[in-house]
Order: C-alpha cells, then structure tokens, then sequence
C-alpha cells in the first residue's frame, strides 16, 4: 500500500486528526510516518473501518400523543425504558463508507434526515450524505409523535411537535459523530437462523389471495429468518451487533401511555446489558443466561444478617427534595458508572424488516367478549372491530388480554435470545466492497412496466375504509371493518367534505374506496409524501435495501428476489454469496406495500398502501435500476427533491406554563412512601410517589427521571437501576388537565437478579417557574431492605 501526502491526509481525518497542509515542520512528517508504518500494517489486515455509537433520543414523557396507533387518548405520561439511536459506520480505508442509524423510533422522517445530513455536512462536508446514510425505525408505536412532516401523520399529536423533533435529530448526529469518532480497523461477520416464535401474520386472509404456487415455495406465511451482522475491532474485540427480523412494535398496546421502545427496544437493552457482563469473558454459553442483570457488576454481595439490614436502613428517612443540577442526573446513570472509559461501548440494534403483515402477538386474535376466535376475514366480533385484538404471550389477570409489559419482555428476550446465538456463532465474514445507490422517485405518477410488458402508472396517495378498521393489534372505531372494498355513503360525504377524489384517482386506486385523498390534499400543507427515498447499501455480500415503508411478508420477498436476481444475473461471482436484507421504515415513511393480489383483499395493509395496486411492482421496478447500477458500477440520477416543509409546520400543543407544589412543600418531597422498616422480596414492587413537575422541561438526556440506588458500605449509595431499565417505570400525572401541580410515581419491579441489601429510591426532575425559569430538583425515599 502506498501512501502520497494527500493519501495522509485523508487517514488523519479518519482517525479525527484535523491537519492543515500549509506550514507543515519536516518533523512533523518524519513523526507521521513513523505512526503509519504501524497503520498500513493495521489496514492490510483488515479491509474496513468500523465505528459504532449510541445516543438517548428519549422524547417528552408527559403530554404529547403517541405516534403509531393514531390514538388521540394515547398520550406520554412517563417512562418504560428510554429510547436511543444506534449507529454503525463502515469504511473503506480511503474509499467508500455507509452510515445506518437504528432509531428507537415509531419510523424515520424525511424532515428529520433532511436536518440530519445538513448538519453532518457543516461538520464533515460531503462525507456523510443523503446517499450514504440510512435513518430507520424499529416501528414502536410508544413514542411521541408529531416529528414528521406530512400532515396525516401529525394530526393526533396537535401538528408538529418541536420537542420531539429536536431530541431525534440530536440524538442521531450525536450517535453518528460517537460512531465516526470509534472508527477503527475491524472485521464484520454475517450469520442467519431461524426464529420461530416471536411473530405471526395477521392478515392470513390476505396472504392466502396470493398465488398457491407461490407460496408453496415457503414454510410459514412470515419470514422467521433474523439476519444479524457482528462488529469486531481489531483491538477490542467485539464491539456491536445489528440484526434485521420482522415483527411489529405493538406489544405494547394502544392504551399504554409510557414511552417504551417495545419488543426490539427491550432485546436491544438485554444484549447491550449481556454484553456488560459477559463481554470480557473467552468464550460464551448461549444457553447458560437469564436476562441480564446489572448490580451484581457493581458491587459484591452483602452478608449482613436481615436484621442488621434493617437497622441500618432505619438511619436513612426519606429526604426533602433539595436543588440539583441537570449534570447530576447524567452522573448518576447506571450506565455511566459501569462504562470503560478508554473502550467503546457495545451498541447492539433490533432492526426492522418487512414487518407489514407481521404481529408480535403470536396466541392469535380473540374477541374480548366472547374469548372465541376473531372472524378470518375482517378480524370483527359480531361484525364490531372494537373487540378484536390479537394476544401476546404475556399472561393477564384481565379476561381476554394480556399482560402488555410482559408481552414485551418475552417478545424481546426471543429476539435477544437468537440474537446472541447468531452472534456467538457468526463465522462468515464480509469481505469485498463498500457502495451505495440512492434515488428519489415520485410515486404519486410513477410509469411501471409489468411482466406482461403492460405500462400502469401508479397514484397520488389515498387511504381506503380498512385503514380506519385498524388491525388486530390496534382495532380502530365506528362501523369500520377490514376487507371493505365498498365504503359506505355516510363515510364517503364525510370525506367529500375535505377532498373529493375525482373518477381518475377514483378508477387509478380500484378496488380501494378511498376515504381520504390525502395525495391530493395541500392545506395548509402536503397531508401525504409523492417523492420517496429508495437506496442500497452495500458491505462486502451483504446488501441493505431501505424502503420508506412497511412491505408485508410476500411483497418483501418479491423484493429481495428481484434485487438478488440482478446482482446475481451473468454469472456474477462478486454476488454469489449474497445476503440480501429490508431495512423498513427507512429514510421517511409512506405506510404500507402488499402485492397485487394482497391489495385486491383490501385489508388494513392493503387499505394503507398508498399509491394504488402496482405500488409493489413500482419499487421492485426502480430497485432493480438502484442493484443493476451496484453491479456495474454505474452512478444513478438523484430524482426529484422531496419538500422540505418545516416554515411550514403548525404546532397546537399548549407550552407548560409554570409548575406548582402545595405550601409547604418542596419540589421532589416524597408524598407517598415505603413504609418504616420495611422489607421486600424478589419479584414484589416497591412505589414510592414524590412531588414533581412536568417532564417536557427538561427530557434528561442521558439522564434520568428515576433511580434505584444501593447502600455499599455505612453510606456510599451507588446507582442501580434506572430509566434505562425493564424493571423500573417512571410515571408521570397530574390531578386535572391544566394543573400546575404534578406527582411522579416510581416503581421498581424487584428484579430476581437483585442483590440483598438496602436501597432506596431517587428522583431527578426540574420545575419551571412563572416567568420561564428551569430549576433542577432532586429527592428520595426512605431505605428499605431487598432480600
């Protein structure tokens, strides 16, 4: 390998050095060279660079409307766990490279990659841009909305929410430019298995309108393959793991208001969690593990006798809440405490796939009221779609549910659980190029020349009467029901009210009854997307394809097919290998695609694809331009510009005027406590309220709201668990809408992993007061003893 100045250069930035050429001492080159001996040394071993990062990109956990079941009563009072962007980066050393950012999120956004890449390009210049980086959504319908930009999908959270927005975006450039920044000499390895347990179609009446000798080709009406890549440094080891597998975020219900990344949120927590505390060992027992726990890697067992514990419990009473600072909440962060400063930290992301068509409530759909099997084809119980809803593993005391939170544990931990197997047993590795193909199309007129060599057009966006029936993991309301091709004349003189649909896009969207012309509707601003993003990246065998939108199970495969059918056309041997993947939600979002026969059913996926029946064959077409043009080492035309429309934006929701306690009290008093001397075991629930305030005046990122904390010694209280755990809720209420009065609720699931000994419980919170001022607060619980 031979390096000219400019080929210096060039690594420097790698490594962030930040080197002007002018004026340069001979010394200086001598030094230079001197430490790329070692460098080249390093680069021929290794073909790529790879650097990972991690950053909380938590919203506001009070007020604002959840984005995915478009629920207006599902509103954000408190925490699950919090949601973050993952991020890895691969390079080339002095070539290509590909960002991909996993978000914790219901779905990208157009308007926030747009801010995303204009921001990286102020730090990087054109190393990062729209072609290269690729920002995707795990689908959790349990975070705020209201940070995309078309108007249908920012309706029920009052328009645009600033807030939300700006903690996304932060979030992502910060988890980039930590990836950026970890860049180092690595190797990547790729491995597939099944998983069979953690998804099932709910739409099976759909997918049965396919073609028999289509789906004779495969086992199950869902894909069960989870692919998953592993990140190794050369120093350190391993440093990450991405893994893409089709299942829907709603174990989690549409009633649930604690921010909560759902299934994939909660695997990614126990891989990192595992990883924390068994990363360093030599080898690994994928079979010897439980969930992983945290407080036994921060301090060593306590052998005081119960009643020891408890007198010393006793001299720790609850405190007064008192000021704190914003740092203070950040520094005592379970995470920060165990974090190596000198080693990247392990950044593991559950990806999203052709999820379309896919539930995580694998018992099935029953009715509510009867507990009898939901009707095959429109999911209804006595032809009412309130009453259907799919059930999760997770066991309630409630007749006909389950258990929500528990759902999502076990969700999670099967994904976690193959995860780890795949990553333990990853062996073939990435070897060969690094590219990407990126284009912008507008599918609202979009020419599409079919196998029979007929030229349909796709259609301006439109929503048919099953999307408003919801799906079984979120029944909708009224006189809705999936598998209506008809409409009915009261819905139709509804929708005429705002738009309607003229006999072109009427006949373009057939057999859809469109109840709303949203492709067609400008006030005050566009309500739906015409110009999508669709891109390839590519590392070595493995090819990423990012699609703005949720694929079902057979329209994935069509194209993952027809894209492999191209790299591999001619005999190719550079793809002969190939492991082709869907990164859904990626990029912006424009709901769902099924395939031809799938549309004609007219269920809610059908109902919620967009641009008529030939939207699937639109993509496969224009994909198959992006992987022809990665085979031949052609560049690709950029397309049209989407819009870019946050002048725009109109926000609704009510600011917090100021926050208030009773006389008295101060911000963060316990109002409601352990009891005196108390004890509690393994698996029992420790509450304890305090006076708070609302949470949008500070997210705590990287923070924390809540805080359980251990006694080590006579009186070190060392942090435990916090917003970042499963085990711990944070919740937010207020007494009446437009209190200034607020309590915050901290409840602490003791965990069977937990550690004997005294503990008490902290919260972190900040007040704003009438004229505008933010003060930080703090205060705890009285102690109490776990054994």
């Amino acid at each position: 390998m031979r390096l000219s100045g400019g080929s210096i250069m060039e690594l420097l930035s790698l490594f962030g050095f930040n080197v002007k050429r002018p004026n340069t001492t001979l010394g200086f080159w001598i030094s230079l060279l001197v430490f790329f001996q070692h460098s080249i040394r390093t680069f021929s071993a290794s073909s790529y660079l790879v650097g990972l990062g991690s950053y909380d990109i938590t919203g506001p956990a009070a007020d604002v409307n959840m984005m995915g079941y478009a629920n207006t009563e599902q509103i954000a009072s408190g925490i699950h766990f919090r949601l973050r962007a993952r991020t890895f980066i691969v390079a080339e050393p002095l070539g290509n490279r590909i960002v991909f950012v996993n978000l914790d999120a219901c779905m990208a956004s157009q308007l926030v990659k747009i801010r995303v890449i204009e921001r990286l390009k102020s730090r990087y210049g054109n190393l990062y841009t729209e072609n290269n980086v690729a920002i995707s959504g795990i689908h959790t319908h349990a975070g705020p909305g209201g940070y995309l930009q078309y108007v249908v999908y920012i309706v029920t959270s009052l328009g645009f929410v600033r807030q939300s927005f700006d903690v996304i975006v932060d979030g992502i450039e910060k988890s980039i430019i930590e990836a950026h920044d970890n860049l180092r000499p690595g190797s990547i390895f790729v491995n597939k298995g099944e998983l069979l347990d953690a998804g099932v179609n709910r739409s099976p009446s759909a997918y049965l309108n396919n073609p028999a000798s289509e789906r004779s080709n495969y086992k199950y009406n869902v894909d069960k393959d989870m692919t998953l890549v592993k990140f190794v440094d050369d120093e350190w080891g391993s440093v990450g793991s991405f893994n893409w597998f089709a299942t829907h975020g709603t174990s989690m219900s549409r009633t649930n208001s604690l921010i909560s990344g759902d299934n994939k949120g909660a695997a990614a927590r126990f891989m990192e969690d595992w990883f924390e505390q068994n990363g360093a060992r030599s080898s690994y027992d994928s079979g010897a593990y439980e969930i992983p726990r945290r407080v036994s890697n921060i301090i060593p067992n306590l052998h005081e006798s119960h009643h020891e514990l408890l007198e010393i419990a006793a001299s720790f009473q609850s405190s007064h809440g008192r000021p704190a600072t914003r740092l203070m909440s950040v520094a005592r962060r379970v995470r920060n405490v165990l974090r190596q400063a000198d080693k990247p930290k392990f950044v593991s992301a559950f990806c999203q796939t052709n999820c379309g068509d896919v539930s995580p409530n694998v018992l099935g759909a029953f009715c509510i009221d009867t507990d009898l099997p939901c009707d095959f084809n429109h999911s209804t119980c006595g032809g009412k779609n309130e009453l259907c809803y799919g059930r999760g593993p997770g066991i309630s005391c409630l007749p006909g549910r389950s258990d929500e939170f528990e759902s999502t544990q076990i969700i999670g931990d099967r994904q976690f659980r193959k995860a780890l197997d795949l990553f333990n047993t990853a062996s073939e590795e990435l070897k060969g190029k690094v590219e990407y193909r990126h284009t912008f199309i507008d599918f609202s007129k979009l020419e599409v020349t079919l196998g029979t060599q007929e030229v349909v057009k796709t259609c301006p966006a439109a929503m048919g009467f099953g999307f408003a029936a919801g799906t079984t993991d979120g029944p909708g309301a009224f006189d809705f029901k999936q598998g209506d091709d008809k409409g009915n004349p009261f819905w139709r003189l509804v929708r005429n009210l705002l738009k309607t649909p003229d006999k072109e896009q009427v006949d373009c969207q057939s057999p859809k009854p469109i109840l709303l012309d949203t492709g067609e509707m400008k006030q005050p601003y566009d309500w739906a997307p015409s110009i999508l993003p669709i891109q390839i990246l590519r590392v070595g065998q493995l090819v990423i394809l990012s699609v703005p939108g949720e694929f079902t199970t057979m329209a994935g495969r069509r194209l993952r097919d027809a894209v492999k059918s191209v790299l591999t056309s001619g005999n190719n041997k550079e793809f002969s290998n190939v492991h082709v993947v869907i990164a859904g939600l990626t990029n912006t979002y424009s709901q769902y695609v099924t395939t031809f026969e799938e549309y004609q059913v007219q269920r809610y996926e059908g109902a919620s694809t967009l641009y008529g029946p030939h939207t699937l064959s639109g993509y496969i077409q224009e994909f198959k331009k992006l992987a022809a043009a990665l085979r031949n080492s052609k560049s690709v035309q950029p397309g049209p510009q989407p819009p870019d429309l946050l002048e725009k934006q109109i926000g609704l929701l009510p600011p917090v005027v100021m926050d208030m306690t009773p006389p008295g009290v101060n911000f963060g008093d316990v109002s409601s406590d352990v009891p005196q001397n108390s004890t509690f075991k393994r698996g029992e629930t420790v509450t304890v309220v305090f006076w708070s305030a609302c949470p949008r005046n500070d997210l705590m990122t990287e923070g924390t709201f809540s805080l359980v904390e251990i006694l080590n010694g006579k009186d070190l209280w060392v942090p435990a668990y916090d917003d970042d755990d499963f085990c711990l809720r944070f919740i937010w209420s207020r007494p009446s809408k437009f209190s200034t009065r607020s309590h915050a609720t901290i409840e602490w699931r003791i965990p069977q992993a937990a550690v004997s000994g005294v503990y008490r419980i902290r919260h972190f919170g900040a007040s704003k007061g009438l004229l505008g001022s933010i003060k930080h607060f703090t205060g705890t619980s009285t102690a109490f003893v776990v054994v």
